[in-house]
């Protein structure tokens, strides 16, 4: 394929198209309005839909330029790749088992990605995913949104720096009640595809919600996890994928860590919620309240730290938006994702060195770490929830 080689754009706007999102669709919109928090990339281009009319409703409603919708996003980085203007990356917001499809083409076109998480179905995938995406020399971002608060990256430096002691032990849980009743019969969108493996892939609830638990205590302590024994559970009648989760985790350095994960959960709306527990100190943190955590110390009293009233570190200082009392949410956490990641992606087009804090994003690692994680859980409750190597 031809490509024509972009000259150095700065200071203009990165632009980028997405794959979905869509009229009916809710993620989407989500990652629309976090790129457009911090102004540094707009929406250019979209196959939104696999219906051509939705895709046109959309980008006009979205005030985009007719020619520049696409009904098959084969033909939008055919069609982007080749224009001296074309899309500097993608966003992918569509059901699983398309992400590969999707990014090999947008990588193949030498177009950046960005993907929903979990990045594919099977960890072979991704490991294709990331030798392309390494051969090509193309930024890969997969939205792992919770990383993204401030209060996150205050954690992860305060256990970086040895706060909390050798780790001991780790109790994190995501309970929603979303699914609790068969909804999916009733033809709600979101229901349909997660709960469809045809779509959502082996897993609906660990691979949705159990793979934030894994990614996010990765990204705060450091740990990786050498074994695992899982049980999957299936409570609504009729339903084939899981809805609800227990895991056993046995990490490297000689910590235990116990994972549950629930979309069956009646009385929770999005309760994901990190305990650690070290030697010397524990911190507990809860996403319904992104703003502060608490930590108990052996020999002194427990504190309540607050973003934007106690000293950060420069990693959480650097992604926090407002001044103490002013509650920073999810929206705010995923454009921190977008805005780092647009940094390295704007030095990376311009030739400008990257420093250590500008890949501070979840990228293609971390994507495969998930899927593995999935692939795993599945492996270990089909075979009678036996302990297996990660």
């Amino acid at each position: 394929m031809t490509q024509i080689k972009k000259q150095n754009k700065h200071p203009k706007k990165l632009t980028y198209g997405m794959v979905g999102g869509g009229e009916g669709a809710f993620i989407g919109d989500v990652h629309r309005k976090a790129i457009a928090m911090d102004g540094k990339a707009e929406l250019a281009a979209g196959c939104f839909s696999r219906d051509f009319e939705n895709t046109k409703n959309t980008g006009q409603r979205l005030g985009l330029d007719s020619s520049r919708l696409y009904p098959t996003y084969k033909d939008m980085f055919e069609k982007e790749s080749q224009r001296e203007d074309g899309i500097d990356f993608v966003v992918i917001v569509t059901p699983n088992n398309t992400h590969f499809s999707i990014s090999k083409a947008s990588l193949e076109h030498g177009i950046h990605v960005v993907c929903d998480k979990p990045l594919t179905i099977s960890s072979r995938e991704s490991e294709q995913l990331a030798e392309i995406s390494d051969e090509k020399d193309l930024l890969f971002c997969v939205t792992y949104t919770y990383t993204g608060y401030p209060m996150v990256k205050q954690m992860k430096a305060m256990i970086a720096n040895g706060e909390l002691g050798e780790i001991r032990f780790i109790n994190a849980e995501y309970p929603q009640e979303w699914l609790a009743a068969s909804i999916e019969k009733t033809g709600q969108k979101q229901s349909v595809w997660r709960t469809d493996p045809s779509q959502s892939g082996a897993s609906n609830c660990v691979g949705d919600i159990g793979s934030h638990i894994e990614n996010m205590v990765s990204y705060l302590t450091g740990l990786k996890i050498t074994s695992l024994c899982a049980r999957l559970d299936t409570f609504v009648e009729g339903r084939i994928l899981d809805d609800n989760a227990s895991i056993l985790v046995e990490y490297d350095r000689g910590a235990k860590g116990l994972y549950w994960s629930s979309q069956v959960a009646i009385g929770h709306d999005n309760g994901l919620k990190v305990r650690i527990y070290g030697k010397k100190a524990s911190i507990e943190w809860f996403q319904e309240n992104p703003n502060s955590f608490r930590i108990s110390y052996l020999d002194k009293p427990t504190e309540i730290i607050s973003r934007g009233r106690d000293k950060m570190a420069l990693s959480a200082e650097r992604v926090s938006r407002v001044p103490a009392g002013h509650p920073e949410g999810y929206f705010e956490a995923f454009a921190n994702i977008y805005s780092t990641f647009l940094t390295a992606l704007d030095k990376k087009i311009n030739k400008i060195p990257l420093k250590e804090e500008d890949a501070d994003y979840p990228g293609i690692k971390e994507g495969y770490q998930g899927v593995r994680f999935i692939e795993r859980c599945v492996e270990s409750s089909q075979k009678g929830t036996v302990w297996v190597d990660f």
